[in-house]
């Protein structure tokens, strides 16, 4: 009986260890499995046929078929990093574009792209580190990747001037890049934070997925996932989090997020507000699933925006930058 049990109990825990490894290559690893797109249906929920962003594809190609230069920099470790460069005629702000977990530039930002040409706006849509055309084999879920962000500042800083506004923006685990980064240095000229549905941390998104989608229990899985991610990027995957950049953030912060989101639940756009110590908002969209907040309500989220730019721009002539708490929602 003992036996019985032992064995059981041994397989139980070698079966555990094999799907959290088959997952942390999943996430983690810049060639995931064959399986990524089916894997991503039973994540999200969606029922055959059903595939809520076929409309971004259009938008996609659009973007990337426009006329952009190509920037390469080396990162503080070495690391090939790859950008697409989208200036507009008498620009007014620079935003640094930062796409979400395996995903592109053009997708994400294929349908918000036009608006920010014709409002002003000189875009830098980078590729993330392990992904596209930029160089590193492992994806950080925004821990690696945070500290990219001072090196795209800097050469946006050298190509337009430190006094241009400049404000990161990010959707899904971009989202999470630009936030983790508002705890690292960065220059007085970057004037604000565009957050739209970013998660908490790689422990925290990895945690709601086995839970609510895998219907799976956490605790022997996480502890697997962190080791895991502790061999492949060199840190645990508690790390780092948006809140605990937050809680010292002196940049302002515009948080975006739908409300019918299964990927990366609203809570964790409602925890990232409430820890932000620097004047923030938070706009949570009714009906939108991940990352469609401004296709759904694109009058909402394009007011939102133009009234941050118009509020936080002048922070680029100041040496100093101060923040008080707001429990704005809009």
């Amino acid at each position: 009986m003992i036996l019985a049990v032992s064995l059981g109990a041994a397989a139980l825990v070698a079966l555990t260890y094999g799907f959290t490894d088959f997952m942390m290559r999943v996430a983690l690893d810049r060639e995931p499995p064959r399986v990524l797109p089916r894997l991503m249906r039973i994540v999200q929920g969606w029922k055959t046929g059903d595939d809520p962003y076929a409309g971004l594809d259009g938008l996609g190609e659009a973007l990337r078929n426009k006329s952009y230069e190509t920037v390469i920099i080396h990162a503080h470790d070495g690391v090939a990093l790859c950008g697409h460069w989208i200036p507009c005629d008498n620009p007014q702000r620079v935003i640094l574009a930062v796409h979400g977990w395996r995903s592109t530039w053009y997708r994400d930002f294929g349908g918000i792209a036009d608006f920010w040409n014709q409002n002003g706006c000189s875009v830098l849509y980078i590729d993330q580190r392990g992904q596209q055309g930029s160089g590193g084999e492992q994806i950080g879920f925004g821990m690696l990747e945070c500290e990219d962000v001072p090196d795209w500042v800097a050469w946006i800083n050298e190509r337009c001037g430190a006094h241009m506004p400049v404000y990161l923006a990010g959707i899904s685990m971009g989202a999470t890049t630009v936030l983790m980064a508002s705890a690292l240095e960065l220059p007085p000229n970057v004037c604000g934070i565009l957050a739209d549905c970013g998660f908490t941390s790689p422990d925290a998104i990895w945690r709601h997925i086995v839970k609510d989608n895998f219907h799976m229990p956490y605790a022997l899985l996480g502890y697997f996932a962190d080791r895991i991610c502790r061999r492949k990027i060199g840190m645990s995957s508690k790390a780092r989090s948006t809140v605990d950049a937050l809680k010292g953030c002196q940049i302002p912060v515009l948080f975006f997020h739908g409300e019918a989101d299964t990927f990366v639940p609203v809570e964790m756009s409602y925890e990232n507000h409430v820890a932000c110590a620097s004047k923030n908002q938070l706009l949570v969209v009714p009906s939108a699933v991940h990352g469609l907040s401004y296709l759904v309500q694109q009058q909402r989220y394009e007011t939102a925006e133009i009234q941050f730019w118009n509020e936080y721009d002048l922070l680029s002539q100041q040496v100093e930058r101060g923040g008080a708490e707001s429990d704005d929602y809009l």
